[in-house]
């Protein structure tokens, strides 16, 4: 049942349906492939790009590419995504012949499979992915660390966790795009799930999702008890917010990075 009050709903997180390891692989894909359409209609990527460039600031790239780490990566569709995207606005400004590597990470091996099959054309030289638990191992290290759609995933406790973990990785900083929790968020959950997806998983994860959600002053919160107190949450279409922070590092000590493929 839905608790509203005041307008607001309550926070009730409960196990979704594509966190079941017994979960048919056909049914896991066929939501894996929902959900990048969802992605692409909540402009995802572009809101994700957006904050990369922010974090980078005006200052001019080396020769070594910018090395992304997206968390949880899932069927890998934002993260081929987001390296296309950045691979054509940093060109111009770096000397790199691959100005960014993108390495996706997720728990799923299923999900690093369908990862993998999108990883073709441009984006083949631009991305990779990996099998990696980041709660028991910890972000790899990087100049920035985004992740989509998986704190909602977790307890305060799991959450901090893996903040501190993106921070302590990311030389530079990191982006986080997740839902907000509130009626109008669960009223787009259903009828986008609805109208915009046929799987089964989709239409009964989408509103759980949302329900496990945060709300801005939450994620501020879970911000600042993770050492962030100075990140920003800036809420974005359709009803979804962006956590990202910055470090003090210069861009001009980029890790060195792996020569692409």
């Amino acid at each position: 049942m839905l608790h509203v009050k005041n307008w607001q709903v309550e926070p009730d997180r409960q196990a979704e349906l594509m966190d079941d390891p017994a979960l048919p692989a056909s049914e896991h894909l066929a939501a894996l492939d929902a959900l990048a359409t969802i992605n692409a209609i909540s402009c995802t990527a572009g809101q994700l790009t957006a904050a990369v460039r922010t974090i980078l600031g005006p200052a001019p790239l080396t020769a070594r590419p910018l090395r992304i780490v997206d968390v949880a990566c899932g069927g890998g569709d934002l993260t081929v995504a987001l390296a296309l995207r950045l691979a054509r606005r940093l060109a111009a400004d770096s000397s790199a012949t691959c100005p960014v590597e993108v390495l996706g990470i997720d728990l799923s091996e299923r999900a690093i499979h369908r990862a993998r099959q999108r990883a073709t054309g441009p984006a083949a030289g631009l991305v990779d992915f990996a099998v990696r638990d980041v709660l028991a191992e910890g972000c790899p290290p990087c100049d920035i660390a985004v992740s989509s759609l998986f704190l909602h995933h977790l307890d305060d406790a799991s959450a901090d966790r893996v903040l501190r973990s993106m921070a302590e990785a990311a030389r530079l900083g990191g982006a986080i795009s997740d839902l907000v929790r509130s009626r109008t968020g669960l009223m787009l959950a259903i009828l986008g799930t609805t109208f915009l997806a046929r799987s089964r998983v989709a239409r009964v994860d989408g509103p759980l999702s949302v329900r496990a959600a945060r709300t801005p002053a939450e994620y501020r919160l879970l911000a600042a008890r993770a050492g962030l107190p100075h990140a920003t949450v800036r809420r974005t279409w359709p009803e979804r917010v962006v956590l990202a922070w910055k470090t003090a590092e210069p861009v001009a000590e980029l890790l060195p990075g792996v020569a692409c493929a």
